[in-house]
């Protein structure tokens, strides 16, 4: 099949920012015209990037796509709901109110940083109609009518609709806390979803599912830590409630997964292109356009404090390209064609490079005084980094 020109490369040592997952570069100045932030280029958008012959390769991986990953979503009955994790309305007056004190009471332990990485995991999670329309998109996999019964677009509404309630939780329980400052998390949330995401899909499921693989794991190792860090500060019920949210990320990683897996399986040049090109692209996390009307470098300074509370670090971005290429045996994939193999090279080997890139980094930090970062989310306090 022929390869799309999105993807013919040569064999050359890629650029990649400092830090890998987390740059420590101040970005440009979002300008903001009608209170809208403007979108940052991250990348050249390419439109249809995916050659029309490929789609005939979804259409025929629709039944194995029913029996392999259809089956990785839970029936509506036997998922939990938010309601069922938080201090239940329905009880007496008297009752509610004792189960929201001592919610607000277990929430002392938890330092103001913490609560800066809950609210950023919560509106990553809360942009979902960005994530579903992105999804929409997808040359070959997208639902056409809108209520489609084909698998994949089965698919995309029940992932969406179980993802639904990761956002619902988390900012219920943030709500009811008064940790935060709602107002502004709700303006973000809606700029946010205003502005949208660019990752550089490019209408491509095989870029597409390269980007889900990797982020549905960083979003696993996030909810994972923030669980973590809520037992050790004294919250078992939010570690439980990050953790049940982990879960579900581990579960639909799975399919992602498996999906790359079945590629490289019967199409792997291809595949294998893809991988190389969103490595190096570097994965960008979906949040990425976060703006709260105030601070121009929103996201930024909140990977700032994600990485020094162990949240989510570079090297978690490296453990996830090697949990990857061992899961799809990348350094053993055969009948690639040249350029796939050049891909196949760079990205066996870029792991190692993003870490020693890290260290550098980390080098650097340690002679910088400590920095003071005002968020807005927690009534403009600041936190260090």
């Amino acid at each position: 099949m022929q390869s799309s020109a999105l993807f013919t490369t040569t064999c050359r040592v890629a650029s990649f920012p400092s830090g890998g997952a987390i740059t420590l570069r101040r970005s440009k100045p979002v300008s903001v015209v009608a209170n809208q932030p403007r979108h940052p280029s991250h990348h050249h958008k390419i439109s249809h990037s995916m050659p029309p012959e490929k789609a005939e390769v979804f259409k025929s991986l629709e039944f194995w796509a029913s029996k392999n990953i259809l089956p990785l979503l839970k029936p509506v009955t036997k998922c939990w709901q938010p309601n069922e994790l938080l201090p239940d309305p329905a009880k007496p007056v008297d009752e509610f109110m004792d189960e929201v004190r001592a919610l607000r009471e277990r929430t002392n332990g938890l330092a103001d940083e913490y609560f800066v990485v809950l609210v950023g995991d919560m509106i990553t999670e809360e942009a979902l109609p960005t994530y579903q329309t992105g999804m929409n998109s997808l040359d070959g996999v997208r639902d056409e009518t809108g209520a489609s019964p084909s698998p994949w677009s089965t698919w995309i509404r029940a992932w969406s609709a179980e993802e639904n309630r990761h956002g619902d939780l988390l900012k219920t329980y943030l709500y009811l806390s008064g940790r935060v400052d709602m107002v502004m998390i709700e303006r973000t949330l809606q700029y946010l979803i205003g502005s949208g995401m660019a990752v550089g899909w490019d209408n491509n499921p095989y870029l597409a599912f390269v980007y889900t693989s990797f982020q549905e794991r960083a979003t696993f190792v996030s909810h994972g830590n923030t669980a973590r860090l809520a037992k050790e500060g004294g919250d078992p019920l939010l570690a439980g409630i990050c953790g049940t949210i982990a879960a579900d990320e581990k579960r639909h990683e799975n399919a992602y997964v498996k999906i790359i897996e079945k590629l490289l399986e019967i199409d792997s040049n291809e595949t294998m292109l893809a991988i190389g090109n969103m490595m190096r692209k570097k994965i960008i996390m979906p949040a990425h356009l976060m703006y709260d009307g105030r601070d121009p470098h929103l996201f930024e300074s909140f990977s700032h404090v994600a990485n020094r509370l162990g949240v989510y670090t570079s090297n978690d971005y490296a453990d996830i390209l090697e949990f990857l290429i061992k899961r799809w045996k990348l350094e053993k994939v055969e009948g690639l064609k040249g350029d796939g193999r050049c891909e196949q090279e760079f990205v066996c080997n870029l792991a190692p490079r993003i870490r020693k890139v890290q260290e550098r980094a980390d080098e650097r930090a340690k002679k910088m005084d400590k920095q003071g970062l005002k968020f807005s989310w927690i009534f403009n306090k600041q936190v260090h980094i």
